[in-house]
Protein backbone atom coordinates (compact mmCIF):
# COMPACT_ATOMS: atom_id res chain seq x y z
CA UNK A 1 0.00 0.00 0.00
CA UNK A 2 1.35 3.73 -0.57
CA UNK A 3 2.37 5.52 2.27
CA UNK A 4 2.87 9.17 2.08
CA UNK A 5 5.46 10.80 4.57
CA UNK A 6 5.08 14.28 5.93
CA UNK A 7 6.64 16.51 8.21
CA UNK A 8 5.41 15.82 11.78
CA UNK A 9 2.43 17.20 12.58
CA UNK A 10 1.63 20.14 14.96
CA UNK A 11 -1.22 21.49 17.34
CA UNK A 12 -1.08 24.64 18.67
CA UNK A 13 -4.38 24.29 20.74
CA UNK A 14 -4.08 21.54 23.25
CA UNK A 15 -4.09 21.11 27.26
CA UNK A 16 -2.08 18.16 27.81
CA UNK A 17 -2.07 18.06 31.72
CA UNK A 18 -5.83 17.41 31.43
CA UNK A 19 -8.70 15.66 30.33
CA UNK A 20 -12.13 17.04 30.37
CA UNK A 21 -13.86 15.25 27.79
CA UNK A 22 -17.57 13.76 28.23
CA UNK A 23 -19.91 14.52 31.31
CA UNK A 24 -18.98 18.10 32.50
CA UNK A 25 -20.64 17.75 36.26
CA UNK A 26 -18.12 14.52 36.55
CA UNK A 27 -15.58 15.95 35.15
CA UNK A 28 -15.67 19.67 37.57
CA UNK A 29 -15.58 17.06 40.20
CA UNK A 30 -12.83 14.72 39.35
CA UNK A 31 -10.91 17.77 38.94
CA UNK A 32 -11.59 19.22 42.53
CA UNK A 33 -10.24 16.05 43.54
CA UNK A 34 -7.53 15.28 41.63
CA UNK A 35 -4.10 15.35 43.58
CA UNK A 36 -1.96 17.22 41.39
CA UNK A 37 0.88 14.34 41.30
CA UNK A 38 -2.10 12.19 39.84
CA UNK A 39 -2.49 14.87 37.33
CA UNK A 40 0.58 14.67 36.48
CA UNK A 41 1.25 10.96 36.10
CA UNK A 42 -1.88 10.93 33.85
CA UNK A 43 -0.12 13.83 31.79
CA UNK A 44 2.71 10.96 30.84
CA UNK A 45 -0.34 8.95 29.27
CA UNK A 46 -1.70 11.76 27.45
CA UNK A 47 1.40 12.96 26.14
CA UNK A 48 2.69 9.42 24.74
CA UNK A 49 -0.83 8.78 22.67
CA UNK A 50 -0.47 12.45 21.54
CA UNK A 51 2.90 12.10 20.08
CA UNK A 52 1.81 8.14 18.91
CA UNK A 53 -0.81 9.95 17.09
CA UNK A 54 1.66 12.21 14.54
CA UNK A 55 1.26 15.34 16.45
CA UNK A 56 5.29 15.93 16.94
CA UNK A 57 5.27 19.33 18.21
CA UNK A 58 2.21 21.02 20.49
CA UNK A 59 1.59 24.34 21.84
CA UNK A 60 -0.09 23.87 25.09
CA UNK A 61 -2.14 26.79 25.85
CA UNK A 62 -3.60 26.73 29.92
CA UNK A 63 -6.61 26.54 30.96
CA UNK A 64 -8.85 27.74 33.79
CA UNK A 65 -9.01 26.07 37.04
CA UNK A 66 -6.24 23.03 37.50
CA UNK A 67 -5.09 22.67 34.42
CA UNK A 68 -1.70 24.66 34.95
CA UNK A 69 -1.82 24.40 38.90
CA UNK A 70 1.79 24.16 40.10
CA UNK A 71 3.13 24.22 37.00
CA UNK A 72 2.40 20.56 36.09
CA UNK A 73 2.49 21.89 31.72
CA UNK A 74 6.63 23.21 32.69
CA UNK A 75 7.39 20.07 34.30
CA UNK A 76 5.92 17.72 31.41
CA UNK A 77 7.36 19.47 29.10
CA UNK A 78 11.39 19.65 31.06
CA UNK A 79 10.96 15.93 31.12
CA UNK A 80 10.29 15.55 27.88
CA UNK A 81 13.07 17.04 26.99
CA UNK A 82 15.61 15.79 28.89
CA UNK A 83 14.20 12.13 27.60
CA UNK A 84 12.51 11.05 31.11
CA UNK A 85 9.00 10.12 29.14
CA UNK A 86 7.69 10.00 25.50
CA UNK A 87 5.54 13.01 24.22
CA UNK A 88 5.53 15.99 21.56
CA UNK A 89 7.87 19.07 21.97
CA UNK A 90 5.90 21.28 23.86
CA UNK A 91 5.59 25.51 24.00
CA UNK A 92 4.01 25.93 27.50
CA UNK A 93 2.12 28.51 28.44
CA UNK A 94 1.34 27.72 32.33
CA UNK A 95 -1.88 29.58 33.86
CA UNK A 96 -4.20 31.28 31.36
CA UNK A 97 -5.00 35.12 31.85
CA UNK A 98 -7.67 36.51 32.45
CA UNK A 99 -10.13 39.42 34.62
CA UNK A 100 -11.97 38.50 37.69
CA UNK A 101 -15.08 36.21 37.13
CA UNK A 102 -13.73 36.05 33.61
CA UNK A 103 -13.30 32.35 31.62
CA UNK A 104 -10.46 32.25 33.47
CA UNK A 105 -11.09 32.87 36.68
CA UNK A 106 -10.12 29.41 38.85
CA UNK A 107 -13.44 30.34 41.15
CA UNK A 108 -16.02 31.20 38.38
CA UNK A 109 -19.50 29.22 38.99
CA UNK A 110 -18.70 28.27 42.39
CA UNK A 111 -19.47 29.99 45.81
CA UNK A 112 -17.97 32.74 46.98
CA UNK A 113 -15.15 32.39 48.43
CA UNK A 114 -15.30 27.89 48.55
CA UNK A 115 -11.67 28.22 48.12
CA UNK A 116 -10.43 30.75 50.68
CA UNK A 117 -9.55 33.66 48.63
CA UNK A 118 -10.09 35.20 45.66
CA UNK A 119 -7.53 34.36 42.90
CA UNK A 120 -4.58 36.89 42.13
CA UNK A 121 -1.92 37.34 39.41
CA UNK A 122 -0.27 34.13 40.66
CA UNK A 123 -3.34 32.31 39.62
CA UNK A 124 -3.27 34.38 36.29
CA UNK A 125 -6.01 36.62 37.19
CA UNK A 126 -5.68 40.29 37.30
CA UNK A 127 -7.49 43.38 36.85
CA UNK A 128 -6.02 46.51 35.35
CA UNK A 129 -2.67 47.23 33.08
CA UNK A 130 -0.62 46.84 35.81
CA UNK A 131 -1.96 43.55 37.12
CA UNK A 132 -1.86 41.41 33.74
CA UNK A 133 1.28 42.76 33.61
CA UNK A 134 2.53 41.21 36.79
CA UNK A 135 1.07 38.06 35.68
CA UNK A 136 2.74 38.26 32.35
CA UNK A 137 5.90 38.44 34.37
CA UNK A 138 4.90 35.87 37.09
CA UNK A 139 4.81 33.42 34.52
CA UNK A 140 7.28 34.08 32.50
CA UNK A 141 9.72 33.92 35.59
CA UNK A 142 8.07 30.13 35.76
CA UNK A 143 8.57 28.84 32.93
CA UNK A 144 6.06 30.06 30.13
CA UNK A 145 6.98 29.77 26.46
CA UNK A 146 3.54 32.10 25.26
CA UNK A 147 0.82 33.93 26.70
CA UNK A 148 -2.20 32.88 27.04
CA UNK A 149 -5.31 35.00 28.05
CA UNK A 150 -8.96 35.06 27.94
CA UNK A 151 -10.43 37.87 26.17
CA UNK A 152 -13.75 37.21 25.67
CA UNK A 153 -16.14 34.46 27.52
CA UNK A 154 -16.40 30.86 27.18
CA UNK A 155 -18.21 27.71 26.20
CA UNK A 156 -17.31 25.25 29.01
CA UNK A 157 -17.22 28.16 31.88
CA UNK A 158 -20.50 28.93 33.71
CA UNK A 159 -20.40 32.78 35.31
CA UNK A 160 -19.90 33.89 31.61
CA UNK A 161 -21.80 35.28 28.27
CA UNK A 162 -19.87 32.81 25.31
CA UNK A 163 -19.15 36.31 23.13
CA UNK A 164 -18.71 39.22 26.06
CA UNK A 165 -15.33 41.21 26.15
CA UNK A 166 -13.49 40.93 29.52
CA UNK A 167 -10.10 42.72 29.12
CA UNK A 168 -10.05 46.77 28.28
CA UNK A 169 -8.47 47.70 25.08
CA UNK A 170 -5.63 49.32 28.12
CA UNK A 171 -5.40 45.47 29.86
CA UNK A 172 -5.25 44.21 26.01
CA UNK A 173 -2.46 46.81 25.30
CA UNK A 174 -0.58 45.76 28.80
CA UNK A 175 -0.79 42.17 27.79
CA UNK A 176 0.93 42.36 24.41
CA UNK A 177 2.92 45.28 25.09
CA UNK A 178 4.21 43.14 28.16
CA UNK A 179 4.60 40.01 26.60
CA UNK A 180 6.53 40.61 23.22
CA UNK A 181 8.79 42.89 25.65
CA UNK A 182 9.98 38.95 27.36
CA UNK A 183 9.63 38.16 23.86
CA UNK A 184 6.60 35.50 24.01
CA UNK A 185 3.60 35.55 21.64
CA UNK A 186 0.69 36.35 22.82
CA UNK A 187 -2.69 33.51 21.90
CA UNK A 188 -5.83 34.77 23.33
CA UNK A 189 -8.95 32.55 24.14
CA UNK A 190 -12.11 34.60 22.29
CA UNK A 191 -14.92 34.13 20.66
CA UNK A 192 -16.33 37.40 20.63
CA UNK A 193 -16.48 40.22 18.00
CA UNK A 194 -15.59 42.73 19.80
CA UNK A 195 -13.01 41.27 22.24
CA UNK A 196 -11.21 39.85 18.47
CA UNK A 197 -10.92 43.08 16.94
CA UNK A 198 -9.63 44.75 20.41
CA UNK A 199 -7.05 42.01 20.58
CA UNK A 200 -6.21 42.07 16.92
CA UNK A 201 -5.42 45.89 16.70
CA UNK A 202 -3.67 45.36 20.14
CA UNK A 203 -1.00 43.26 18.04
CA UNK A 204 -1.63 39.42 19.62
CA UNK A 205 -0.52 36.48 17.44
CA UNK A 206 -3.16 34.36 17.45
CA UNK A 207 -6.53 34.72 17.70
CA UNK A 208 -8.29 31.18 19.21
CA UNK A 209 -11.58 30.08 18.24
CA UNK A 210 -13.12 33.04 16.54
CA UNK A 211 -16.63 32.08 16.39
CA UNK A 212 -18.32 35.09 16.24
CA UNK A 213 -16.03 37.53 14.21
CA UNK A 214 -17.32 38.76 11.09
CA UNK A 215 -16.11 39.60 7.48
CA UNK A 216 -14.51 43.42 8.53
CA UNK A 217 -12.84 41.75 11.40
CA UNK A 218 -11.16 39.00 9.24
CA UNK A 219 -10.09 41.38 6.93
CA UNK A 220 -8.15 43.05 8.91
CA UNK A 221 -6.45 39.92 10.41
CA UNK A 222 -5.64 39.20 7.51
CA UNK A 223 -3.76 42.97 7.69
CA UNK A 224 -2.24 42.28 10.80
CA UNK A 225 -0.91 38.81 9.94
CA UNK A 226 -2.96 37.61 12.77
CA UNK A 227 -3.69 33.73 12.93
CA UNK A 228 -6.75 31.68 13.24
CA UNK A 229 -6.61 29.01 15.09
CA UNK A 230 -10.17 27.74 15.06
CA UNK A 231 -10.60 24.44 17.34
CA UNK A 232 -13.20 23.27 15.25
CA UNK A 233 -12.98 19.33 16.83
CA UNK A 234 -14.23 21.35 20.06
CA UNK A 235 -17.35 22.47 18.98
CA UNK A 236 -18.10 19.39 16.94
CA UNK A 237 -17.30 16.64 20.28
CA UNK A 238 -19.13 18.72 22.38
CA UNK A 239 -21.96 18.97 19.76
CA UNK A 240 -22.16 15.34 19.79
CA UNK A 241 -21.99 14.64 23.82
CA UNK A 242 -24.57 18.13 24.19
CA UNK A 243 -26.90 16.19 26.76
CA UNK A 244 -23.68 15.47 29.31
CA UNK A 245 -23.44 19.55 29.82
CA UNK A 246 -25.48 22.15 31.90
CA UNK A 247 -28.13 23.81 30.25
CA UNK A 248 -26.22 27.05 30.20
CA UNK A 249 -23.39 25.59 28.55
CA UNK A 250 -25.65 23.94 25.83
CA UNK A 251 -26.94 27.15 24.98
CA UNK A 252 -23.31 28.74 25.04
CA UNK A 253 -22.12 25.78 23.12
CA UNK A 254 -24.91 25.70 20.34
CA UNK A 255 -24.23 29.62 19.77
CA UNK A 256 -20.81 29.28 19.18
CA UNK A 257 -20.94 26.19 16.78
CA UNK A 258 -24.15 27.46 14.77
CA UNK A 259 -21.93 30.60 14.08
CA UNK A 260 -18.08 28.70 13.71
CA UNK A 261 -18.91 27.70 9.99
CA UNK A 262 -19.41 30.91 8.32
CA UNK A 263 -16.80 32.50 9.93
CA UNK A 264 -14.28 29.66 8.90
CA UNK A 265 -15.61 29.93 5.37
CA UNK A 266 -15.10 33.66 5.32
CA UNK A 267 -11.35 33.52 6.59
CA UNK A 268 -10.83 31.52 3.94
CA UNK A 269 -11.86 33.96 1.36
CA UNK A 270 -10.60 36.83 3.37
CA UNK A 271 -7.30 34.62 3.12
CA UNK A 272 -6.53 34.80 6.88
CA UNK A 273 -3.64 32.88 8.00
CA UNK A 274 -5.09 29.78 9.43
CA UNK A 275 -3.05 27.57 12.02
CA UNK A 276 -3.90 24.05 13.28
CA UNK A 277 -5.50 24.02 16.68
CA UNK A 278 -7.95 21.54 18.13
CA UNK A 279 -8.50 21.95 22.04
CA UNK A 280 -7.50 18.54 22.69
CA UNK A 281 -8.55 18.05 26.61
CA UNK A 282 -12.45 19.12 25.43
CA UNK A 283 -12.27 15.72 23.63
CA UNK A 284 -9.86 12.65 24.08
CA UNK A 285 -6.21 12.87 23.54
CA UNK A 286 -4.92 11.21 20.54
CA UNK A 287 -7.89 12.21 17.96
CA UNK A 288 -6.25 15.40 17.19
CA UNK A 289 -6.06 14.63 13.34
CA UNK A 290 -10.05 14.62 13.29
CA UNK A 291 -9.83 18.24 12.97
CA UNK A 292 -8.36 17.99 9.22
CA UNK A 293 -11.14 16.32 7.91
CA UNK A 294 -13.19 19.11 9.55
CA UNK A 295 -11.47 21.92 8.12
CA UNK A 296 -11.67 19.86 4.31
CA UNK A 297 -15.14 20.01 5.17
CA UNK A 298 -15.80 23.78 5.67
CA UNK A 299 -13.96 24.18 2.20
CA UNK A 300 -10.43 24.50 2.94
CA UNK A 301 -8.39 22.07 0.48
CA UNK A 302 -7.00 19.21 1.84
CA UNK A 303 -3.33 20.32 1.16
CA UNK A 304 -3.87 23.48 3.17
CA UNK A 305 -5.10 21.63 6.02
CA UNK A 306 -1.86 19.72 5.86
CA UNK A 307 0.71 23.29 5.48
CA UNK A 308 -1.33 24.28 8.30
CA UNK A 309 -0.07 21.84 10.48
CA UNK A 310 2.76 22.15 9.64
CA UNK A 311 5.08 25.13 7.90
CA UNK A 312 1.75 27.37 8.68
CA UNK A 313 1.89 26.26 13.00
CA UNK A 314 5.38 26.33 12.90
CA UNK A 315 5.37 29.52 11.82
CA UNK A 316 2.67 30.95 14.53
CA UNK A 317 5.16 29.01 17.01
CA UNK A 318 8.22 30.86 15.91
CA UNK A 319 10.38 27.86 15.06
CA UNK A 320 10.12 27.30 11.63
CA UNK A 321 13.99 27.46 11.34
CA UNK A 322 14.10 23.79 13.28
CA UNK A 323 10.97 21.99 12.10
CA UNK A 324 7.51 22.21 9.67
CA UNK A 325 9.29 21.18 6.25
CA UNK A 326 11.29 17.98 5.73
CA UNK A 327 14.75 19.59 4.23
CA UNK A 328 17.86 19.65 5.09
CA UNK A 329 19.27 21.45 8.33
CA UNK A 330 16.03 20.90 10.11
CA UNK A 331 14.68 18.49 12.95
CA UNK A 332 14.37 14.83 11.58
CA UNK A 333 10.93 15.44 12.54
CA UNK A 334 8.76 12.48 10.23
CA UNK A 335 5.18 10.54 10.16
CA UNK A 336 3.99 8.68 7.49
CA UNK A 337 0.25 7.30 7.18
CA UNK A 338 -1.40 4.74 4.21
CA UNK A 339 -2.76 6.78 1.30
CA UNK A 340 -2.70 9.92 -0.22
CA UNK A 341 -4.21 12.50 2.30
CA UNK A 342 -4.46 15.30 -0.43
CA UNK A 343 -7.24 12.58 -1.81
CA UNK A 344 -8.22 11.36 1.28
CA UNK A 345 -7.65 13.67 4.46
CA UNK A 346 -9.00 10.85 6.54
CA UNK A 347 -5.71 9.39 5.77
CA UNK A 348 -4.06 11.73 8.48
CA UNK A 349 -5.98 9.84 11.41
CA UNK A 350 -4.08 6.80 10.23
CA UNK A 351 -0.54 7.19 10.83
CA UNK A 352 1.65 4.41 11.16
CA UNK A 353 4.96 5.90 11.43
CA UNK A 354 6.33 8.47 14.23
CA UNK A 355 9.65 9.62 14.03
CA UNK A 356 11.02 12.59 16.69
CA UNK A 357 14.27 14.15 16.03
CA UNK A 358 15.36 11.34 14.46
CA UNK A 359 14.07 8.94 17.13
CA UNK A 360 11.59 6.41 16.43
CA UNK A 361 8.55 6.70 18.58
CA UNK A 362 6.35 4.28 16.66
CA UNK A 363 6.03 1.55 13.78
CA UNK A 364 3.40 0.06 13.86
CA UNK A 365 0.53 -0.58 16.32
CA UNK A 366 0.42 2.18 18.92
CA UNK A 367 0.73 1.99 22.57
CA UNK A 368 -2.20 0.91 25.13
CA UNK A 369 -4.69 3.58 25.81
CA UNK A 370 -3.34 5.60 28.85
CA UNK A 371 -4.81 5.19 31.94
CA UNK A 372 -7.44 7.96 33.16
CA UNK A 373 -8.41 8.90 29.39
CA UNK A 374 -11.89 8.87 28.40
CA UNK A 375 -13.38 5.82 26.51
CA UNK A 376 -16.26 5.42 23.95
CA UNK A 377 -15.64 8.71 21.98
CA UNK A 378 -18.64 9.82 19.82
CA UNK A 379 -18.50 9.16 15.67
CA UNK A 380 -17.61 12.60 14.74
CA UNK A 381 -15.15 11.63 11.23
CA UNK A 382 -18.00 13.73 9.14
CA UNK A 383 -17.63 17.00 8.90
CA UNK A 384 -21.84 18.67 10.45
CA UNK A 385 -22.28 21.83 9.38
Amino acid sequence: MLAVICPGFMDAHTHLTSDFSGDFNKRRLEQLDLNVSEQAIRAVGYARTTVEAGFTTVRDVGSRFVSSREFVDVALRNAINKGLIVGPRMLVATKGIGATGGHFDPTGGFRDFLFGREPDYTDGIGDGPDQIRKAVRFEVKNGADVIKAAVSGGVLSLADEVDTPQLTPAEMTALVDESHRLRKKVAVHCHGEQAAREAIEAGVDSIEHGSFMKPETLRLMKQKGTFLTPTLMASEYIMAKIDQYPAALQAKAKAAYNARSEMFRNALKVGVKISFGTDAAVFPHGQNAKEFALMAGLGMAPVDTLKAATSSDAELLGISEKVGTLEKGKLADVIAMPGDPTVDITATERVSFVMKEGKIIRNGRPAVQPAGASVDPPDISSPVD
